[in-house]
């Protein structure tokens, strides 16, 4: 695909709005019959269900689905954290004329409810007042068919991040075991993945013009079931692809060709046969399959399905990826090529649209704490081509930056300051997923498209990648000098490795817009584990943390890095663990918060923790196992050695100390990782790990996750 054929996707705001825009725009999308009755309703056209309370906010992804679907013309109600153990209250607003839209939330619903350890959690931050217990086991399939048992025949539309990072087979860390996909598991007619606001317009435009859902089969960023292979279309076995043999490098591990494919020079002799080969094809492949390792296969080989995550994550740009096929039993499951990305000039049509930006009035003075968090924080992009291994964004919203305008922005500040009655203000985040990544792209447009790197930024950053953040430094500067406005926090986090290429925005943030402490993301010092995460060495956090004291020094402040770091995740040994702690100790680090890291669904780490293989690299069956530390006693020694500090961590160190020949450590000089002595009263670490093993035998704790650690320069 070439880049002309990239901009063929129609604008969001251009389709003929449905007859139903007479009614005019909600004060907030009604939850009940009597609010539709208000509204002059005798029905909805779409209903969307979700595992989140319903706060009318453009970080809440039903309100923003639903206000744009209004914008369209259609009539929206939200069905939000019905009770599930019937299907009276997926009836309560009637039938939907044409669809049911599903989503566990904002989060994934298992991630929500459990812990990493799998212990359920005692609070729900998308429900009102914290309350836990609110939405069920993968939502989306308990929804879904809800939905189906209300209305049987109206068609059932899946989507949000539950969905999105399902759309195939996948590992499953709560059942430690290989599911089949979402969508087969739900009983749906269609899964949209992504941000899904191109696919959602045009799948209720079509319906709403008399297709049936079966019919709604070439729409990019979903995912159907398929009887035949479509007329036209030539199919790839993925093993041709990749087929499991030798590793490879690690630089370029997904090439299947040149990833910044340049133009041959004038001198070459064979430049006419190479362009045409190369139009030829871009133009096969945009009817060419990838048919992947049928779920039965996958779900018995864990380096099968090593190799299915490599060829998908391969698949991912919206320039050049194909479709992808996996049997699924008798069934088999057509996966379309990504959306195209919104336009800055769509992205504000999206986020100017009427939000109330509060929560639905059914919950009264109730507090909801995602709420609490965002109310005054604006998103100023989508995206992330960091590519990190062990994160879901990238899947889920792409590699390319899409990004509001500098107009739009303000206006959505300038809208918190005249409206919000509790504003005081502060902005809490100016954002998104990465801090400074806003405007960020590829120098050009046609290398962007056939482009077939995981990340931009790793190795190293590409020379191809425009690292300018003077947009971003002109933005701030605008926003701050706001009337109103008393200080802009920086509170999404910050890749550091881009910032240390533009100094001048070193300074602004540090001078501006840091609140005491700021947040980022070494994750680790040894490169072993840093190669399996996709992130840079450690040299480049220490460029960047002498900037940040000499910035900090110069406005006169005293400010810290909070820094957060992995423990336990796939590559990582004992020994990267202790030199992490002496690494830490070294520079006056101390763990504030422990986190466990979780193996989240097509995550590329996730492909690592379950296969044992680098799946960076082309994955071998003879290939040597990385060490994947999954036991109860490995993943609590990687948390000790974070914790070096606290006594009750030292007899396990003592004893592991021991047996790794580093006795040395051991003592109470400043040169010492852990004292001799033992203070009265604090617990034997090892002691407890021993009968948290023999307690609990089950299945569900023979694996481990990694821990990530927040900590503080003190």
């Amino acid at each position: 695909m070439n880049i002309s054929e990239l901009q063929k996707a129609p604008d969001l705001f251009s389709y003929r709005k449905y007859w139903a825009k007479r009614f005019g725009v909600a004060p907030m999308l009604p939850m009940n019959r009597e609010e539709m009755e208000a509204l002059g309703w005798d029905s909805c056209d779409v209903i969307l269900v979700t595992g989140d309370a319903y706060i009318d906010h453009p970080s809440f992804g039903m309100a923003l689905i639903g206000r744009l679907l209004e914008a369209q013309g259609f009539r929206v109600g939200i069905i939000s954290q019905p009770d599930w153990t019937s299907a009276k209250e997926f009836r309560k607003l009637g039938r939907p004329n044409l669809f049911f839209g599903v989503t566990g939330g904002n989060m994934d619903s298992m991630v929500n409810r459990y812990t990493s350890d799998k212990k359920i959690r005692s609070n729900d931050a998308y429900t009102p007042d914290g309350v836990a217990g609110k939405r069920p086991d993968r939502a989306v399939n308990v929804y879904s068919h809800r939905c189906r048992e209300a209305y049987k025949e109206v068609p059932i539309i899946i989507g949000g991040i539950e969905a999105s990072l399902r759309r195939i087979a996948h590992y499953d860390y709560w059942s430690d075991k290989v599911r089949k996909s979402v969508l087969l598991d739900s009983k749906a007619d269609l899964l949209v993945y992504g941000n899904a606001e191109r696919q959602v317009v045009e799948i209720a435009h079509r319906l709403a013009n008399g297709e049936a859902v079966a019919d709604l089969t070439g729409i990019r960023g979903t995912v159907h079931f398929i009887k035949q292979i479509p007329e036209g279309w030539v199919v790839k076995d993925s093993i041709q692809l990749d087929k499991p043999g030798e590793i490879s490098p690690i630089p370029d591990p997904y090439q299947e060709e040149p990833a910044c494919d340049k133009k041959p020079s004038a001198s070459a002799g064979n430049e006419t046969v190479v362009r045409f080969d190369k139009l030829l094809l871009r133009n096969q492949r945009s009817k060419t399959a990838i048919r992947l390792p049928a779920y039965e296969a996958v779900a018995d080989d864990p380096v099968l399905y090593a190799h299915t995550s490599r060829v998908m994550h391969a698949e991912t740009n919206p320039g050049n990826a194909r479709a992808l096929i996996q049997q699924h039993g008798m069934r088999q499951l057509w996966v379309n090529p990504p959306p195209i990305p919104l336009t800055t000039k769509e992205m504000d049509g999206i986020y100017d649209l009427p939000y109330s930006r509060i929560p639905h009035m059914e919950y009264g003075k109730a507090n909801i704490p995602a709420f609490e968090m965002i109310q005054h924080s604006v998103n100023i992009m989508r995206g992330c081509f960091g590519g990190c291994t062990f994160c879901s964004i990238t899947e889920h919203e792409g590699r390319i930056i899409q990004s509001r305008s500098e107009d739009s922005i303000i206006k959505e500040i300038e809208a918190i300051r005249d409206t919000s009655p509790n504003f005081t203000g502060h902005i809490s985040d100016l954002g998104g997923p990465t801090a400074n990544m806003y405007r960020l792209a590829c120098k050009d447009k046609q290398i962007e498209a056939s482009c077939r790197k995981p990340s931009c930024v790793f190795p190293g950053i590409c020379p191809n990648l425009d690292t300018d953040h003077s947009s971003l430094i002109k933005l701030y500067r605008r926003a701050r000098a706001l009337p109103g406005i008393k200080k802009i926090f920086i509170a999404s986090g910050l890749r550091y490795d881009l910032a240390v290429e533009s100094p001048e925005y070193v300074k602004e943030l540090v001078m501006h817009h840091v609140g005491g402490y700021l947040k980022i993301a070494p994750e680790h010092t040894e490169q072993g584990p840093l190669s399996r995460m996709m992130k840079p060495g450690i040299g480049t956090y220490d460029r960047f943390k002498a900037m940040f004291d000499k910035f900090s020094k110069e406005a006169g402040k005293e400010q810290y890095l909070i820094s957060y770091f992995i423990a336990a995740h796939p590559g990582t040994t004992d020994e990267d663990m202790l030199n992490l702690a002496l690494w830490l100790k070294r520079n006056g680090f101390r763990a504030d918060q422990v986190q466990a890291f979780l193996p989240s669904p097509m995550a590329i780490a996730t492909a690592m923790y379950h296969s044992g293989k680098d799946t960076l690299r082309k994955v071998s069956y003879k290939a040597e196992n990385i060490s994947i530390p999954k036991s109860v006693k490995q993943r609590r020694l990687h948390k000790a050695f974070l914790r070096y500090h606290d006594p009750k961590n030292w007899p396990l160190l003592r004893e592991v100390l021991k047996e790794m020949g580093r006795s040395d450590l051991i003592g109470n000089g400043k040169h010492h990782l852990i004292p001799t002595f033992q203070p009265k009263g604090t617990e034997d670490a090892s002691t407890k790990i021993r009968s948290f093993r023999t307690k609990f035998t089950g299945a569900e704790y023979k694996k481990s996750t990694s821990k990530k650690v927040r900590v503080r320069n003190l």
